[in-house]
């Protein structure tokens, strides 16, 4: 009875493999840019973890330590700092490969396509893992030269993530405002939106004020940023109500006023722990290894986030006509008009009955020479720009003393990058506005 009982566990435990095997098999096949997210969340916790933990191992490559002798040896934030690179720089190779390899893959039927971005799972989880192990043999010229590489690619990553919001914000506005005119909600969540957004620009504007100008010092600088930043809010508004103004809305204006109180947070947050104007930065100072390790994984998460949804913007990285969803959803027009709906990564409704030359198709073998559903170079391309994004932000952008254990993003340079971010997004938001009305005769749509 024992041996019976034995097999069929098993049996069971064997057959709950497959399965599971076969799920994700099929999800990875479905959906490429999950996928890669999860790679590349795996790199970001790496570095992190080799910031902090890993300077007793690089210690021991001869070529990261040659030049120094044993008085001359360097802090362990400088070994943290190289191991942050390297691992940015296999990651940036990685997917700027991944980016010139796909340069031209317009169909399914592209063996690129089925053998590189939806197939071999396993091949490319090794090339991943080898990537991030690579760049520990080079020598600290070559990774010198690639952190000062990121800092002139990282700001293209954070310009796409202004392009994305303001894409999103105003796509927003627009299908709510068109669903409005069959449900009279719809135009009632967006001004309760609308309000609850100008509500939290005063709410946070209030809060800068208390924790980044106490009463001793002077703070003068933190006065004018947080002065700045409303101002910019306002003129933001104003732009926005002009008459002439064409494509204006209260709802993608209070969305962007409230990302730029935001980014000033951010920015004021970054200064240096020491800094007597950032009382806020004293207190997480004192705050728990838990409570800022907690804060560290959100600020991964959201840079993951970005990545994944600039990678898959529809809009941005779009091939031309079918937009695909992120996430599979079942559409009761599309099921009535195309009789199927949309899937994961690719699977556009009626692909099927699509041919490259035009005309009417049925069968399985005509989805293979359907068009793919957005641009995979340039989504390889976002993620290399999101990977050197994550070596400065986690090294200060080079000029992080990392001293401590879990401080991610301060000092002074994050503090005026993010400044000058703000600054950026304001002046792209109203040039989407003002373009149209300064160029009548262009096409701005």
């Amino acid at each position: 009875m024992f041996a019976v009982g034995s097999c069929l566990a098993s049996a069971a435990a064997g057959c709950a493999c497959s399965c599971c095997a076969s799920v994700t098999q099929q999800a990875l096949r479905s959906s490429a840019r999950a996928a890669w997210s999860v790679l590349f969340t795996f790199s970001l916790v790496t570095a992190w973890v080799a910031r902090d933990f890993g300077s007793a191992l690089l210690k021991k490559l001869p070529w990261v330590v040659r030049h120094f002798t044993g008085t001359d040896m360097p802090p362990d934030a400088w070994f943290g700092q190289q191991a942050v690179y390297r691992i940015s720089m296999g990651n940036f190779v990685l997917f700027g490969s991944l980016a010139l390899v796909m340069v031209g893959v317009q169909h399914k039927s592209d063996r690129r396509d089925r053998s590189l971005h939806h197939g071999h799972w396993l091949v490319k989880a090794g090339l991943w893992a080898l990537c991030n192990m690579l760049p520990f043999l080079l020598p600290n010229g070559v990774v010198a030269a690639y952190s000062w590489l990121a800092r002139f690619g990282s700001p293209f990553f954070l310009l796409i993530q202004m392009i994305i919001l303001l894409d999103v914000t105003q796509n927003w506005n627009d299908a709510w405002v068109e669903a409005g005119e069959g449900d009279v909600r719809y135009f009632h969540a967006l001004l309760a939106v609308t309000v609850a957004a100008y509500a939290g620009c005063v709410t946070i504007g209030g809060l800068l004020f208390h924790f980044f100008v106490p009463s001793g010092p002077d703070c003068s600088l933190n006065i004018s940023l947080i002065t700045l930043a409303l101002i910019l809010c306002l003129v933001l508004s104003l732009v926005t109500m002009h008459p002439s103004v064409r494509r204006g809305s209260l709802f993608p204006a209070a969305c962007i006023s409230l990302y730029t109180m935001y980014l000033q947070y951010s920015a004021l947050q970054s200064e240096p722990r020491d800094y007597e104007c950032n009382a806020l930065g004293a207190r997480l100072s004192a705050a728990s290894a838990t409570t800022l390790a907690t804060g560290v994984l959100l600020t991964l998460v959201s840079v993951v986030y970005s990545a994944f949804r600039a990678g898959s913007n529809t809009q941005t990285f779009s091939t031309g006509g079918y937009e695909e969803p992120l996430i599979a959803r079942h559409s009761r027009q599309l099921e009535e008009e195309e009789g199927t709906s949309a899937g994961l990564d690719g699977e556009a409704p009626g692909a099927a009955r699509m041919e490259r030359g035009g005309g009417a198709a049925s069968g399985p073998a005509s989805d293979l020479d359907g068009p793919v559903t957005y641009n995979y170079s340039q989504f390889y391309l976002v993620f290399a720009l999101a990977s050197m994004y994550i070596a400065m932000l986690m090294t200060g952008w080079g000029s992080q003393a990392g001293e401590s254990k879990y401080l991610i993003n301060v000092g002074w340079t994050s503090v005026w990058v993010k400044v000058v971010s703000q600054w950026v997004t304001v002046g792209l938001y109203c040039w989407t506005l003002v373009a149209p009305v300064l160029f009548p005769d262009r096409d701005f749509s």
